[in-house]
């Protein structure tokens, strides 16, 4: 794995998005990735490393796969740690730390595998093994086979480094912009969310019709890299493909602190233009001047916020709301509520596989063209 080999990346999401973030990828140019369990794989360089923390909107994480061997012993994984060649890929100046998972393999002490590669390396590379380490060599085994990987991203991708203020329960960015994707926003369209919350989905669509790289404003682990070449890293960087979207993307919430969240967050990320955030009750939503498009929201459900039967009422006026006022327009809503959804009275589509998040299930609820 030297600065012009290829080797396997590894983009992470939430199980059962895996096809939308592989459509994503596909659609930012990188060749032939390929759907599996817990995100997507494609092969590449450093380059592609690099662009893939800078592009991509849903992925949680960039991992580049160093090595893979078998491991049924401690022995046998410090020696086929040791033959990787660590010089080419980290720095003997900058600690790093390792964090293992194992699962029905003979190794099935995660600590005791993690002390061993961090030994190998360090004696390998003279680089410190500290537990605060930003750069994260991590390890995979399962079935008695070993994953070497390098995290490249370093904190996770939904921290886009333009957002400070979040509210309760919120949507991670990187899981937004694929929601919005499954729904079949490709920034052809305004995108309305009546409860904002700190203003996720308003943002994102923005960034997504006005070309904003969602890595912009962020440092990355890569940086710390034996491989990273800082010149190379500038020009990507600056190439624009910023434009001014033909659309315009409103939120609304009861809150008023959740408007001026959500607008401190839209004048970070660069949106303000295009993004519209006001008070509003379900009851007062009515749809922008202009061409129809897509009602968004990540809805509050029993076991996040609130009592469900006093949800149920919620639901059915945000349903009565959007079939009298909003016809023409698509709508999804997030719930871990199936009840709650068809509280709505809206005609839904069937929904998909349910989707981890925050420690609950929750499902894509969608319709087409409200008449």
């Amino acid at each position: 794995m030297t600065k012009h080999r290829h080797f396997e990346i590894f983009l992470a999401t939430s199980p059962g998005l895996e096809d939308m973030l592989c459509a994503e990828v596909k659609l930012k140019g990188f060749r032939q990735p390929k759907a599996v369990p817990g995100g997507v794989t494609l092969r590449g360089g450093w380059p592609e490393v690099w662009r893939a923390n800078l592009w991509i909107r849903g992925a949680s994480r960039v991992l580049a796969r160093v090595a893979q061997f078998r491991a049924e012993y401690l022995k046998q994984l410090d020696v086929r740690t040791r033959e990787v060649a660590w010089g080419e890929l980290l720095r003997s100046d900058v600690p790093f730390r390792v964090e293992v998972s194992c699962s029905t393999s003979r190794i099935y002490h995660s600590g005791a595998a993690a002390e061993r590669i961090a030994k190998a390396i360090t004696e390998t590379l003279g680089a410190p093994s500290s537990d605060t380490a930003d750069v994260v060599v991590r390890a995979r085994i399962e079935n008695n086979f070993c994953t070497l990987s390098l995290d490249t991203s370093g904190d996770l991708l939904h921290r886009r480094g333009h957002k400070e203020a979040v509210n309760r329960a919120p949507m991670r960015e990187t899981m937004a912009s694929l929601f919005l994707r499954k729904c079949g926003y490709n920034g052809q369209e305004p995108v309305l969310d009546p409860m904002c919350g700190s203003g996720t989905f308003v943002i994102e669509a923005a960034e997504i019709a006005a070309r904003l790289n969602p890595g912009r404003s962020r440092h990355f682990a890569f940086e710390h890299f034996a491989t990273f070449d800082a010149d190379a890293w500038k020009q990507m960087r600056a190439v624009k493909s910023q434009r001014d979207p033909d659309f315009h993307f409103y939120g609304s919430d009861r809150d008023a602190g959740a408007i001026t969240m959500s607008c401190a967050n839209a004048e970070r990320a660069g949106v303000t233009a295009y993004t519209t955030f006001s008070q509003a009750t379900i009851s007062e939503i009515t749809p922008p001047a202009g061409p129809p498009g897509l009602v968004i929201l990540n809805a509050p459900y029993g076991t996040r916020i609130g009592d469900k039967k006093k949800l149920s009422a919620l639901y059915r006026a945000l349903g009565e709301r959007l079939l009298e006022h909003f016809k023409g327009w698509r709508v999804g809503i997030i719930t871990t509520e199936t009840s709650l959804a068809q509280a709505s009275g809206l005609p839904f589509l069937p929904t998909g596989a349910p989707i981890p998040h925050g420690g609950l299930k929750v499902f894509l609820f969608q319709t087409t063209v409200l008449e």
